[in-house]
């Protein structure tokens, strides 16, 4: 073994990506046909974060490593024990890519990126100033700050953003990032759940063919959904579950009422897809082109 990834989550082993990662190293002629899974609980102490990073710094077979669910906590734990930050990850407060060059030790933030990678594949260039519709965050955390970045730079950024969360201070901190970022001022409204109300309530006022997503994580390691049962989504609207694996509770929601009210449902494995080809490209310092992602692609959803 010439030395091995990392992949920091919940339940590592669960994921596709522990078959999919040797038949891509295969296809891009990586260093290493190995993925390690490191597996801390939600909510980890700032003394595992810290422990985890030193160990993939001071080792050097660990080449580098992918970062989910944690991405903010460990940011907030570690970010000084890194010699280079890029600006998504200093603004956002999070941490998604882990690699090494030279020595020295290096942290992205990727999602931004991804986002928009995974929303063009299904969003057209032009819907919100087609449509007028609205987008609706349900989570503010580190995938709904990516989300948030993506499209308040797109081109044919909507009107509003609406961004939803249960905890105030999740709220608080998005709206910090978005103020260093220089983002215009009326464009994000932070509603805190309080009550599922809310959330009925956000949803009912969404105009048609807004963009619906579920950035909370519900759904993945935690079952649930961030929309309250029996909530309707606006008609024509485009729903997004970040999420490919899980109870996906959200997902069933939007595909039990996509006749009717003639939805338009994504699940995350685009996204998925996304962010471990350029993870990859980061940590092995090797440019990601459309042919090799379309084999990556194909590879992936042979063995999905």
């Amino acid at each position: 073994m010439n030395g091995y990834m990392g992949f920091i989550g919940v339940s590592t082993a669960q994921s596709s990506i522990m078959s999919i990662f040797p038949a891509w190293a295969e296809i891009l002629d990586l260093p290493t046909r190995t993925l390690i899974g490191h597996d801390l609980p939600v909510g980890a102490t700032t003394q595992q974060y810290v422990q985890l990073v030193e160990q993939i710094r001071n080792d050097p077979n660990h080449l580098g490593a992918l970062v989910t669910t944690h991405k903010i906590g460990l940011y907030a734990a570690t970010h000084d024990l890194f010699d280079d930050l890029d600006e998504f990850s200093i603004l956002c407060g999070e941490l998604s890519s882990i690699s090494k060059r030279g020595g020295r030790l290096i942290g992205h933030a990727k999602d931004p990126l991804t986002a928009g990678l995974a929303a063009r594949e299904f969003l057209p260039d032009d819907h919100f100033a087609r449509t007028d519709g609205h987008v609706i965050c349900l989570g503010a955390g580190g995938a709904g700050a990516a989300l948030t970045w993506y499209l308040a730079e797109r081109a044919d950024a909507p009107t509003l953003i609406v961004v939803t969360d249960t905890a105030q201070g999740r709220l608080d901190h998005l709206r910090g990032v978005h103020e260093r970022r220089g983002t215009p001022a009326g464009l994000i409204r932070y509603v805190l759940v309080d009550d599922d109300q809310v959330t009925r309530d956000v949803l009912a006022a969404a105009p048609a063919h807004s963009l619906i997503v579920n950035a909370s994580g519900l759904g993945k390691d935690r079952p649930g959904s961030p929309v309250p049962a029996e909530t309707s989504f606006p008609p024509a609207a485009y729903v997004w579950e970040f999420n490919y694996r899980g109870s996906l509770e959200f997902l069933a929601q939007a595909r039990a009422q996509a006749d009717a009210a003639q939805l338009t449902v994504v699940d995350g494995w685009r996204y998925f897809i996304h962010g471990w080809s350029q993870v990859i490209g980061e940590v092995f310092d090797i440019e990601l082109t459309e042919e090799r992602i379309t084999r990556l692609s194909e590879a992936a959803l042979i063995l999905r």
